[in-house]
């Protein structure tokens, strides 16, 4: 039997990763990882000592593309009501290795969802299908997510430093497409964007500004009716 746990360099699916090894032996398990390309560099650290620690195996998968690149590609902005991002650079990217690599009737797929979340566990299950799907976290020990990171700390792991500065998960550096006012508020205090921050942004990801738009002055004219 094989065991894919879907890593997505954070806390809950780390201790996931940790539960189905002691369980399954390092050998049997293996993990998977959609990169978004905007995860905080610190989460790479996280998950490569993680990885060092379990000694399963590691696949770090990438379509090539961020967020808002996906987006620009379909013409929209993600958001909670469009998560392209999601979908295409993590579901559907996870989806198509699983189908190439592994066999659904000899496969165990593991989700990073807790036990205050089972409506997402049932919608899971139908979602993933024909896939078999364990939420290992909604079973005893029941975790609240500090306890899960003071875990990580008992056994030599610092967690991902999103955390520290009071996000609720480390997805795409902080700035999740479907995250609340909350979230980018706490964003915009940790992480302002300063022209140095904009032009290394520019340098490392060109393609996703527009060179040839200049806006408009608009001091002059009068407003529209």
């Amino acid at each position: 039997m094989d065991h894919l746990v879907q890593f997505s360099t954070g806390a809950a699916s780390a201790e996931v990763a940790w539960r189905v090894v002691a369980e399954h032996g390092a050998g049997n398990v293996t993990l998977l990882t959609a990169d978004t390309l905007v995860e905080d560099e610190d989460n790479w650290r996280f998950a490569r000592q993680v990885v060092d620690a379990l000694g399963c195996e590691w696949v770090r998968l990438a379509d090539g593309r961020t967020p808002m690149q996906a987006g620009r590609d379909l013409r929209c902005v993600p958001s909670d009501r469009m998560a392209v991002c999601s979908r295409i650079l993590k579901r559907e990217l996870l989806h198509r290795y699983q189908a190439e690599h592994y066999d659904p009737a000899s496969t165990i797929v593991y989700l990073g969802y807790d036990w205050t979340e089972m409506h997402r566990v049932e919608a899971a299950a139908k979602h993933w299908a024909p896939w078999t799907v364990k939420c290992p976290l909604t079973q005893p020990p029941y975790l609240f997510k500090q306890q899960i990171l003071d875990l990580f700390r008992e056994r030599g792991i610092e967690p991902p430093r999103l955390y520290g500065y009071g996000f609720s998960h480390a997805n795409c550096g902080g700035a999740c497409a479907r995250g609340g006012q909350a979230q980018w508020s706490l964003l915009l205090q940790v992480n302002p964007l300063t022209l140095r921050a904009f032009r290394e942004r520019i340098e490392r990801q060109p393609s996703m500004f527009d060179a040839d738009d200049w806006g408009a002055c608009g001091c002059l004219m009068e407003p529209s009716e």
